[in-house]
């Protein structure tokens, strides 16, 4: 088989990856501007006359269950979440790696760790001590993602942090720099890569998080989008799935926008962070 003839292959196999996987998403959005009764009985038929409505769904899941609100809750928490996680990491990563002890050490190793601790082990003990010490909301979550993100985020900004040239910290604290000032004016802008690299990948995660919020918030007064459409099932099993359907595509839709018009820079963070990792 010629060059020419495996790349037509390649390329149509990836092809039909791409538009299996994409499939899913395409369903639910054509079922979204379907009337309930038409998304029962045919899931898979395209919208036509017969069973087209329009935006009633989306209006039905905004004004009826409240989903802007939800909205507001996963846009607070997701944009604190991970500004915390951002600052917090990258301070702590470029501390463990400029001073070399047992104890930076041992920081490293507990970040590495809790990577791999998987999270029902701890929820319930989690839940507990949320309730204990009153992190049941918007605010006292931020915290808790904090913890559970930090893994990751250190790991990533430590291989980064080798990267740099100490050489330049050592000159800007011979021009009069305080270690913070270091770090903000010099380390954290060479970090940018890393910085949007982390940022996506812990966005897409405390976006779509379901089981942390379900456990933690007072569910009596904030809910995430997540659970806001878990909520859309009714007493006796009813389910009202055009107002599924819409909010799926609400939820969904911004995170997949996000993704694309920033996964390049994952790759090149990712990139950056493997030279001295």
């Amino acid at each position: 088989m010629s060059k020419k003839a495996k790349s037509y292959l390649g390329t149509g196999i990836l092809t039909f990856i791409s538009i299996w996987w994409v499939m899913p998403v395409l369903i639910v959005l054509f079922n979204s501007f379907k009337s309930k009764v038409w998304i029962s009985q045919e899931p898979f038929t395209l919208p036509n006359v017969d069973n087209f409505i329009g935006l009633e769904n989306y209006q039905e899941a905004i004004t009826s269950y409240d989903l802007l609100k939800a909205v507001g809750w996963t846009v607070f928490i997701t944009v604190g979440s991970v500004l915390v996680i951002l600052i917090c990491t990258s301070m702590c990563a470029w501390f463990i790696t400029r001073v070399t002890n047992r104890i930076t050490k041992s920081i490293y190793i507990l970040c590495v760790f809790s990577m791999v601790v998987p999270f029902q082990m701890v929820m319930f003990t989690l839940s507990k001590i949320a309730n204990i010490l009153g992190l049941v909301t918007p605010w006292g979550i931020i915290i808790i993602y904090l913890g559970f993100g930090a893994g990751l985020a250190v790991f990533m900004f430590c291989g980064f942090v080798k990267s740099i040239p100490i050489e330049i910290e050592e000159a800007a604290m011979i021009d009069g720099c305080t270690p913070l000032q270091t770090f903000f004016k010099i380390v954290l802008p060479i970090m940018k890569p890393t910085y949007i690299s982390v940022g996506i990948l812990e966005t897409m995660w405390i976006w779509n998080d379901f089981l942390l919020p379900y456990l933690v918030l007072d569910l009596n007064r904030f809910k995430t989008l997540s659970i806001a459409i878990q909520y859309m099932k009714g007493s006796y099993g009813r389910v009202d799935m055009g107002a599924i359907m819409a909010s799926l595509i609400l939820a969904v839709i911004p995170v997949i926008v996000f993704y694309l018009s920033a996964q390049k820079y994952i790759i090149k963070g990712v990139a950056a962070g493997a030279v001295k990792g």
